[in-house]
């Protein structure tokens, strides 16, 4: 098989062969530290280095600036959860009917048998490990958070994790380590409910005048420090999370894994909850945007990046640690509760120029911040390579002198790091259940029944009764439909689509290309 190799830093000196039995072993030690940051909800057009005008973000430009940054790095999906799978276990996530938004109480989705990236880099000698959020279920149903629950994090690959079971504004609001409550009371037991309330207990719906966050859609359930949540839950008072900390505390999370394991190698999967809502921005930084919560918790989580990255300068890590930074999903302004998002925004575009948004299959549900950075080994530019998250398992496989793979996830570790313009060649996308196709310049969405407008947030979702067809080089916006005027473009498209997805799909519809 063909090998490709890459260059480490001076100090590493050595070569890894990708996808060879005979690669070379090293000593654990000369292995490069992995790290990914993951933002949940930022925009393509939320950072400077994209674009953005209105909003400061001077950490993670820097962090473009010394690495390379994609003009083409996709999600595989436009909401949180599937987009998680993909990155961990390399696989499309329309091919798990399970990974889809989940509530507080989901299962695990992924199985305790597959592979994943922490899997994989544990069969390198490497110590694995998650701060912040997850979203990917835990337990197998009916859990009982009283006590450890499992499988979890810590099932499916990572040493050690320090997680929120689901999303900010879903119960439980408590933080988990290694499959513990942390500050659990036993004399307080955690109960959780996602149909009903418990009896006596208060609720969003029902005690608006105990509310300091006003709900829009759905966010109505048990009220905890003021916020009203999606789901009820009793019991747990001394292990609930205060939400303006939440940066703070996760941000020492993941310093204190990176100091505890600086020896390593270690790769940290560090999600981090900004900007999802509820935006609750520490009170240092309320009013620093002059966008309301939403830009406030931007401009905080660009300091929180700011603070991990000095820490692996201190700690003398950055010429051995490849750094990955994207998001999970496209920008939402109203996502659940009324915070000024819509009405301050002023002239910034969390979008940039791309159409759509979170839950949508237009290309800004998928399209976000990709940034990969490695100072001394990536040289630092500006990449249109076509990459997606599902590709870092085959990718950092191959860097660290792993045969692990998938079907899925492609290597293209020459264009994270730099040395290539070359990335996928294609890529289906996938917004709740439905999906898209990405091909050189192109976009295509096959005809979908259901609502043009997802009306509670404002964003196009992309469905139409025809097919979609847009060049993405000269029409990034996708304001110009192709499909009816370039029929041999589209049958090209539908052609690579189904190879992938496979035509039994039920957006396949037979159409008269010519």
């Amino acid at each position: 098989m063909k090998k490709i190799h890459w260059m480490a830093a001076l100090a590493i000196g050595v070569l890894v062969g990708c996808k060879s039995n005979e690669a070379p072993k090293k000593e654990s030690n000369s292995q490069p530290n992995i790290v990914v940051i993951y933002t949940d909800d930022l925009g393509y057009g939320d950072i400077g280095a994209n674009g953005a005008t209105e909003i400061k973000t001077p950490n993670i430009d820097k962090l473009a600036a010394g690495g390379v940054r994609f003009t083409n790095g996709y999600a595989s999906s436009a909401t949180c959860t599937p987009s998680r799978y993909a990155l961990l276990t390399g696989v499309y996530p329309w091919k798990n009917k399970n990974a889809k938004i989940l509530p507080g109480t989901a299962p695990l989705i992924i199985g305790t048998d597959q592979i994943t990236l922490p899997k994989m880099l544990k069969s390198k000698g490497y110590h694995t490990g998650i701060v912040g959020k997850w979203h990917l279920g835990l337990g197998s149903g009916n859990v009982n958070w009283n006590k450890t629950v499992s499988p979890g994090p810590n099932e499916v690959g990572f040493d050690y994790s320090y997680i929120m079971a689901a999303t900010q504004d879903r119960v439980p609001t408590v933080y988990i380590e290694n499959g513990d409550v942390v500050n659990l009371d036993p004399n307080d037991p955690i109960e959780i409910d996602y149909k009903n309330n418990f009896p006596g207990q208060t609720s969003g719906k029902d005690n608006p005048e105990l509310t300091t966050m006003k709900w829009h859609h759905g966010h109505n359930n048990t009220i905890v420090n003021g916020i009203p949540r999606i789901g009820y839950m009793k019991g747990g008072e001394a292990a609930k999370w205060s939400d303006v900390d939440m940066a703070d505390h996760f941000l020492k999370g993941a310093q204190d894994y990176v100091k505890k394991h600086k020896d390593g190698p270690f790769f940290l999967y560090y999600g981090m909850q900004q900007p999802h809502v509820p935006r609750t921005p520490h009170p240092r930084f309320v009013g620093k945007s002059g966008m309301g919560p939403r830009g406030d918790v931007i401009v905080e989580a660009d300091w929180i990046i700011g603070e991990f990255l000095k820490t692996l300068e201190e700690e003398g890590l950055l010429e051995n640690t490849l750094i990955v930074f994207s998001s999970d999903n496209g920008p939402v302004l109203n996502d659940g509760y009324y915070d000024d998002a819509v009405e301050k925004l002023g002239k910034h575009t969390p979008a940039g120029v791309l159409r759509g948004g979170k839950y949508s299959l237009y290309e800004a549900g998928t399209h976000v911040p990709f940034i990969t950075s490695w100072k001394g080994t990536i040289k630092p530019g500006v990449s249109d390579a076509l990459v997606c998250q599902m590709d870092l398992l085959t990718s950092i496989s191959a860097l660290v002198g792993s045969d692990i793979t998938t079907n899925d996830s492609q290597n293209v570790l020459n264009a994270f790091l730099g040395k290539s313009k070359q990335g996928r060649q294609d890529l289906v996308l996938e917004a709740s259940s439905k999906t898209a196709y990405r091909k050189g310049d192109w976009a295509m969405i096959p005809p979908y029944k259901g609502q043009a407008v997802l009306k509670q947030v404002n964003i196009e979702l992309g469905n139409a009764p025809e097919y979609q067809l847009y060049n993405l080089k000269e029409d990034p916006s996708q304001q110009n439909n192709l499909a009816s005027s370039n029929k041999a473009k589209l049958e090209e498209m539908i052609a690579g689509y189904t190879a992938i997805r496979g035509a039994q799909s039920e957006e396949i519809k037979e159409i008269e290309l010519h």
